[in-house]
């Protein structure tokens, strides 16, 4: 008996004791190979800005983000300062894409594609925070770390104080963009090993990448206009090899379960595009219906939908959408008038200030209007646009890429193969600051966020 009471005790210090390098916590494997992390969303909104009040089960705008509670953010930080544990997804990461060892951040510690594949090899040879196994990440990796209570600076110039990136600023180092040294605010964009299935419509490969300045995933043009290369912040990870791969199984019911994730989903989608209040009401009509004998659907957040994404899939390399073939995903005729699949809404708004954009992930091409229309950001990509107004308003596009403005987009709902893992919780009703520099919403249609205008020159990276 005193011999299984100290094999107790040793394993409670076990636990508790962490070290610089981690080596109990990574021995302990996460509840789920594939963690799908909470987006950190706290507030609630209508189509045009922030809500004061919380909507119930039988009001317009029920269901979204904020209201749900899974597996919320947490982080360790290392003694040392290099490293911070991920304790739901069993990932390692550094801490600051810095390369000098200097405290700030600027362009000379972002690299190209082909530096940045050689950084892990520098790290593990350095044994960077006790370990000799660091890689590039995939896009699933990198975007389990972004969080979407930042706000967005697209076409912003000057002081950036008090902006909010769209990543936890107290356990990772972040910098905007050198406006001093011609980059824009919003360049701060981070590579990932995942390379776009097609060449860009001027022969060049794409780079999945996070941009938690902006709060985005894009396909980002490895080659420059003027043949320049594109550079990225680069972030090493480690651990955890499972992740970001999907344990799909069809379960002859018109739902889809992934094991990896723990999330149930529909197999099918709404066959037909809405604006984002319609979205999340048409959910609700599903669960008053009891579809497929359950009342617990949801419209996916951010992170939820972008996990069923997959990246070896795309409309031109597999004649497909980028998901996996177990699932249903409806054709569209796009901008071009060429076959295309539908953009997908989530429950997630983008940009807290004024909160009058929601995110979509497209699972057919990321169309923008670049004299023609092409696939300027490709199917996997994350963006958002005007939750209500008129597309027909936009008919080349907007921004320095002409993005397509997709205001009715499908709907696939989600819920939990364990039910009780997920809890109703009730949002911050806290008002939000505003953006630096605005003491109003912007001007113009209904939902129309700050972006920078057509006929700003193509960056190539936006």
């Amino acid at each position: 008996m005193r011999s299984r009471y100290m094999k107790l005790i040793a394993m409670i210090l076990a636990i508790s004791i962490c070290g610089n390098a981690y080596s109990q916590k990574d021995a302990r494997q996460p509840a789920l190979p594939y963690c799908v992390v909470d987006t950190g969303q706290k507030n609630i909104y209508n189509n045009s800005g922030q809500l004061t009040t919380t909507p119930s089960k039988e009001e317009p705008f029920f269901g979204q983000d904020a209201q749900y509670q899974i597996h919320p953010p947490s982080y360790s930080a290392s003694d040392d300062g290099l490293t911070v544990y991920d304790n739901n997804t069993g990932l390692t990461w550094q801490r600051s894409p810095d390369l000098d060892g200097k405290s700030s951040l600027t362009r000379k510690d972002k690299l190209t594609l082909a530096q940045a594949k050689k950084r892990p090899a520098a790290l593990n040879a350095a044994k960077f925070g006790g370990y000799s196994d660091w890689r590039l990440p995939s896009i699933k990796e990198l975007y389990s770390l972004i969080t979407f209570n930042g706000m967005d600076p697209s076409g912003m110039n000057g002081d950036t104080t008090g902006l909010i990136p769209f990543i936890d600023r107290k356990y990772f180092r972040f910098a905007y963009g050198q406006q001093n040294m011609g980059e824009r605010v919003i360049d701060s964009q981070y590579a990932s090993s995942t390379l776009y299935i097609n060449k860009n419509w001027f022969g060049s490969y794409k780079l999945f990448g996070v941009n938690f300045a902006d709060g985005r995933i894009k396909g980002y043009d490895l080659t420059m206009p003027g043949g320049m290369e594109k550079t990225f912040f680069v972030l090493g990870v480690r651990g955890n090899s499972r992740y970001g791969i999907n344990d799909l199984r069809d379960n002859g019911d018109n739902t889809i379960s992934d094991r990896a994730t723990g999330l149930m989903w529909a197999k099918n989608d709404s066959k037909k595009g809405m604006p984002w209040k319609n979205a999340l009401a048409w959910v609700q009509a599903r669960n008053n219906d009891k579809y497929m004998g359950y009342s617990d659907w949801r419209l996916p957040n951010a992170k939820e939908l972008q996990s069923i994404l997959d990246y070896s899939r795309s409309p031109d390399s597999t004649k497909t959408a980028a998901i996996d073939p177990l699932f249903s995903c409806t054709p569209i005729k796009n901008e071009g008038g060429i076959a295309d699949f539908a953009c997908y809404w989530t429950s997630t708004t983008h940009g807290i200030s004024p909160g009058r954009a929601a995110v979509y992930i497209a699972f057919g091409r990321a169309m923008g209007n670049m004299g023609q229309w092409v696939d300027v950001h490709g199917a996997g990509c994350q963006r958002s646009d005007p939750k209500t107004g008129n597309p027909a308003n936009f008919p080349k596009g907007r921004g320095p890429q002409g993005d397509a403005i997709r205001i009715y987009n499908t709907v696939r709902m989600v819920r939990n193969i364990d039910p009780t893992s997920v809890k109703l919780v009730k949002p911050d009703l806290t008002p939000l600051p505003k953006m630096p520099g605005m003491s109003d919403p912007p001007t113009g249609d209904p939902g129309v966020e700050m972006y920078p205008m057509p006929g700003e020159p193509y960056s190539g990276s936006n």
